[in-house]
């Protein structure tokens, strides 16, 4: 019997070694997913938008938020370990998932690592493990505000205490960022804290009752608790996993806040704060990639077509509102309207001005939809991450790589009657409230883990941008590339192909959903073939060394209309290219006006022009428009006037807006 558990434990670890240079997501003994991942460190941006952004990443915003969460003055998060290891005595301060946020930091530095080898990375990431290793209790608990509680008998802020502290949240990103630490490191002194907080996680649901294990507010460790499984090949995290779907919405006190007024698996509509929602949709994306269960997946794709085609904004931005009410205008009864923060709201309700669209709510949606496309390979899958990572998740943070934003409106008018909750300008710290700073920190550190996907019949190309590709298919064979382009600025992207499987194997180029009239050559030929837009077209053949893959995705100014039921946008119009989408900032017109005076001539002679702001180069489109400047002083409806005045327009990417002297923002126009 001995012999037997020590084979046992010896197989485990070598699992465990051997998925180290796995990606972000190790689904590569997934049962239930079409596309696997590529390593951490197999994919390395060379030139072009992705390079550039990278370069601000590794050079300002890492440094600055490792700073920031070293300054106990300011977001006092890394004083909260220190603390609870005893290091220093204290109280708890800052919001209760400051942990959480450390964590997404350092996930960033360690997914940054695996490719950069920086030793001073390494270094900093060790210093942090030995306090949290430090700070964790003998059970694998570790969460700051009790810990401090239990230690110091001087716990800080009232809320902490309260049932929904976001403790297994922090929990969560633990476990997240120390498997990407030990895929990106191959060390293992992160991943066995992760492991203790895992067995911890276990034992507390095995005893707990449905209300106690309430205490889940924004899901985070379903995600983590899977990928403990599937580096760990533990099934006791499997298991946990199911349960922690099992046992959710089945309390009377159940709320749409938190999506557990019902179970999952009676859930098909997307419902309640967006974040929590889409951490939860991922997380459930992750379990059913190990188990199959059909339900699941079922309700994923239909909570999706309520999102995609009913809820979400041009940009890839969910929850659109502060503050809604579940469920909407159906009862009086107030034990069962509840009021929502952040929420999705009602089909096609999408405002603009008042948009909450958390940056944390956006990222979500990537991590969900790429899970989605790794489970199914469909391509619609990678539009919206694609077309949330240009838009709504880099307008989360300035060009310099500083300052962040909470909210992402599609308009700013310095004509509100009333201040906003969340402020329009970007912040260095947004304080109680600095998540998504954390969270663009290390997605864009990740990006090039979304660039491609692996199957046994060949390559999946998901993501396009200047990067070498060096990586290996299941069957162990070589694969080298080099893609080389301008986009999202032009449309022409050449991969060449170094090394390949020397049998017939397959390149899947997406064809955007947003494209038309794409073409593909191989070796200057073209490839005679129906090219639909939203699909992945597989191109096989025996590659040579040098072969030349061409595309040409044409990408002309795009003027894009709302479905009608979205009264907010309705006789407007919205500019695109390509993915990016377009706004005009009050700089951005020739005449000092107020935005929402400008009318889009949409007879214009859009243009495309090159510019640089901030070290960062840009295309701009420039336009005609009109202004209509009647006056509204204590008016709320007048006649309709003809008389407009010409004037001239230049419009930018919308992820770039805030980074001037323009203190207005529009995105949709009238016509």
């Amino acid at each position: 019997m001995k012999k037997n558990i020590i084979l046992l434990s010896a197989v485990l670890f070598s699992t465990v070694i051997n998925a180290q240079n796995k990606g972000l997501v190790d689904n590569s003994a997934s049962p239930y997913t079409k596309l696997k991942s590529v390593g951490l460190q197999d994919v390395n941006w060379t030139g072009g938008f992705w390079k550039e952004q990278l370069n601000v990443e590794n050079q300002e915003t890492l440094p600055y938020m490792w700073d920031l969460y070293h300054d106990d003055d300011i977001s006092h998060a890394y004083a909260n370990f220190e603390i609870a290891a005893g290091n220093r005595k204290g109280t708890f301060k800052g919001p209760s998932f400051h942990d959480g946020d450390f964590y997404k930091i350092f996930e960033g530095m360690a997914a940054t690592y695996a490719v950069t080898k920086d030793p001073k990375l390494d270094k900093q990431m060790d210093e942090a493990i030995a306090l949290f290793q430090k700070v964790q209790r003998k059970d694998g608990y570790l969460h700051t505000p009790v810990l401090i509680d239990e230690r110091w008998g001087t716990l800080g802020p009232e809320e902490v205490k309260k049932q929904l502290g976001f403790e297994k949240y922090n929990m969560g990103h633990l476990m997240t960022a120390a498997c990407v630490h030990y895929r990106a490191t191959g060390k293992t002194n992160f991943l066995n804290i992760a492991k203790g907080v895992a067995d911890f996680l276990y034992d507390f649901y095995k005893k707990a009752s449905p209300d106690l294990a309430r205490n889940a507010i924004c899901p985070s460790h379903y995600m983590g608790i899977v990928e403990m499984y599937r580096t760990t090949k533990n099934p006791k995290y499997l298991e946990l996993a199911n349960n922690l779907i099992d046992i959710r919405g089945t309390t009377n006190d159940g709320t749409d806040d938190n999506q557990d007024r019902i179970p999952f698996r009676q859930q098909t509509t997307a419902m309640g704060h967006a974040v929590r929602a889409n951490y939860l949709y991922a997380g459930v994306a992750d379990l059913y990639a190990e188990t199959g269960e059909k339900k699941l997946l079922d309700n994923l794709e239909s909570i999706w077509e309520d999102v995609a085609y009913r809820k979400m904004y041009i940009t890839g931005a969910c929850g659109a509102l502060y503050d809604g009410v579940s469920p909407d205008g159906t009862s009086y009864d107030p034990t069962v309207v509840q009021k929502i923060h952040q929420a999705y709201g009602r089909p096609f309700q999408l405002p603009n001005a008042t948009a909450h669209t958390e940056t944390c709510a956006n990222i979500g949606n990537v991590l969900w939809n790429w899970r989605m496309l790794q489970l199914t390979a469909d391509a619609k899958y990678a539009d919206v991450v694609e077309l949330a990572l240009y838009n709504s998740v880099l307008s989360g943070i300035n060009l310099e790589g500083n300052k962040f934003c909470y909210n992402n409106p599609l308009n700013v008018s310095v004509d509100l009657p009333f201040k906003q909750r969340w402020g329009n300008e970007r912040e260095g710290y947004i304080a109680l409230s600095n998540c998504c700073a954390p969270n663009v920190t290390r997605t864009i550190a990740e990006v090039s883990n979304y660039a491609y996907s692996l199957t046994k019949e060949g390559l999946y190309v998901n993501l396009y941008g200047s990067n070498n590709l060096d990586t290996n298919t299941e069957e162990g064979a070589k694969i080298q590339s080099r893609q080389q382009t301008n986009y999202p600025w032009d449309g022409a992207i050449s991969i060449t192909m170094d090394k390949a499987p020397k049998e017939s194997y397959a390149i899947f180029l997406r064809i955007p959903g947003w494209s038309n009239g794409t073409t593909i050559m191989v070796n200057n030929k073209v490839v005679e073939a129906s090219l639909v837009s939203g699909t992945y077209f597989k191109l096989e053949r025996k590659w040579k060394k040098g072969d030349v893959i061409s595309l040409n995705i044409p990408m002309p100014v795009e003027l894009m209309q709302a479905n009608p039921l979205v009264e907010e946008t309705r006789n407007q119009v919205a500019v695109k290219r390509g993915p990016l989408v377009y706004c005009l900032e009050s700089d951005g017109v020739s005449k000092e006006a107020s935005i929402n005076e400008v009318v889009l001539d949409i007879n214009s002679d859009f243009k495309t022009a090159n510019y640089e702001k901030n070290d960062r180069n840009l295309i701009a489109i420039t336009a005609q428009g009109f202004l209509n400047t009647n006056s509204w002083d204590k008016k709320l409806y007048q006649p309709l006037h003809n008389h407009k005045e010409k004037v001239s327009l230049k419009l930018i990417p919308y992820f770039a807006w805030g980074n001037g002297s323009g203190k207005e923002m529009n995105v949709w126009f009238l016509r």
